[in-house]
C-alpha cells in the first residue's frame, strides 16, 4: 500500500479506530500528570488545565469506542468477540467508563472543594491509567503491531 494513498488509508476497514484512539488517551494521561501536578504546586491552572484535558478526554472517548465496535463489525462481520478481541472490548468500554468516571469526580471536586479528597482521586486516576495502558497493549496484539493479530 502506498503512504500517500488518502483514499485507501481513510476507508481501510479498521484505520479510523487505530487513530482515533490515540487523542483521548495523550488527554488522559496529560491530564492525570497535570493534576498530579496542580496538587503538588498547589496550583488552580494546572488544576484547572487537567478539569479541560480530563472532560476533552471523556467526550472524545465515546467516538474512540465507537470506531472500535465499528471496526468488529467491518473486520470480524460481528461474529461474536472472543478471546482477545472480547479483552479488548471489554476493557475499552470499562476505560470509556472510568474516564467518565474520573471526569464526574473532577468536575464535583471543582464545585465542593476538599482538602482530603486528592489521594483518592489521584489514586483512582492512576488507576484509570493503567487500565487505558492494559486496553492498549491487548489492542496492540489485535493489529499486529505486539505479534501477531
Amino acid at each position: 500500500m502506498n503512504p500517500f494513498d488518502l483514499k485507501a488509508a481513510l476507508l481501510a476497514k479498521h484505520a479510523q479506530h487505530v487513530v482515533i484512539i490515540h487523542f483521548p488517551i495523550a488527554l488522559y494521561i496529560t491530564a492525570v500528570l497535570f493534576d498530579a501536578l496542580a496538587v503538588w504546586k498547589k496550583s488552580v491552572i494546572l488544576a484547572t488545565a487537567a478539569y479541560y484535558n480530563f472532560t476533552v478526554a471523556a467526550i472524545t472517548s465515546v467516538p474512540a469506542a465507537a470506531t472500535g465496535l465499528l471496526a468488529w463489525q467491518l473486520l470480524f462481520d460481528g461474529k461474536k468477540p472472543r478471546g482477545n478481541l472480547l479483552l479488548h472490548m471489554v476493557l475499552g468500554l470499562t476505560s470509556v467508563l472510568m474516564m467518565w468516571l474520573v471526569w464526574t469526580a473532577q468536575y464535583r471536586a471543582r464545585q465542593k472543594p476538599r482538602m482530603d479528597s486528592w489521594k483518592a482521586r489521584l489514586g483512582f486516576e492512576a488507576a484509570g491509567v493503567l487500565l487505558v495502558a492494559l486496553t492498549g497493549h491487548v489492542g496492540g496484539f489485535l493489529s499486529g503491531v505486539n505479534g501477531a493479530g
